[in-house]
């Protein structure tokens, strides 16, 4: 009888801390798959912008290629910006990212209680 209920009490006291693990290891693999993504609309846009100006002529069509490029994401196209500069055509993509475990995000240096702000931008050379 006693060898169960030892077995009982470690897994009781196991169990929350395997299931925080794991899904601490769900949420990083969220926000690495977020960030890759946003980084991937924001290179595609760029370089739409610089190779087909009939596609991306303007900003707003550079904004609508970027959220069409991020697969899987809800972004607004206010949230990508774009400008002609030195290195060529930029684009610059903002998305906020929710932590399943939300107090995850104070461990992170520029996260607040809800989550963070994920930033990607990419030059195109012209």
């Amino acid at each position: 009888m006693t060898r169960r209920g030892s077995a009982v009490l470690e897994y009781a006291l196991i169990l929350p801390v395997a299931i925080l693990f794991i899904a601490g290891i769900v949420d990083c693999a969220r926000l690495l798959w977020t960030y890759a993504t946003l980084y991937h609309a924001a290179e595609a846009a760029a370089r739409c912008g610089a190779v087909d100006q009939v596609t991306c002529g303007t900003n707003g069509q550079i904004a609508t290629y970027a959220v069409s490029q991020a697969y899987g994401l809800t972004i607004a196209a206010s949230a990508i910006t774009s400008a002609r500069v030195v290195c060529g055509v930029a684009v610059t993509a903002e998305q906020s990212f929710t932590f399943v475990i939300p107090w995850f995000a104070m461990f992170i240096p520029s996260g607040g209680v809800q989550g963070i702000t994920l930033h990607a931008s990419a030059c195109y050379p012209v």
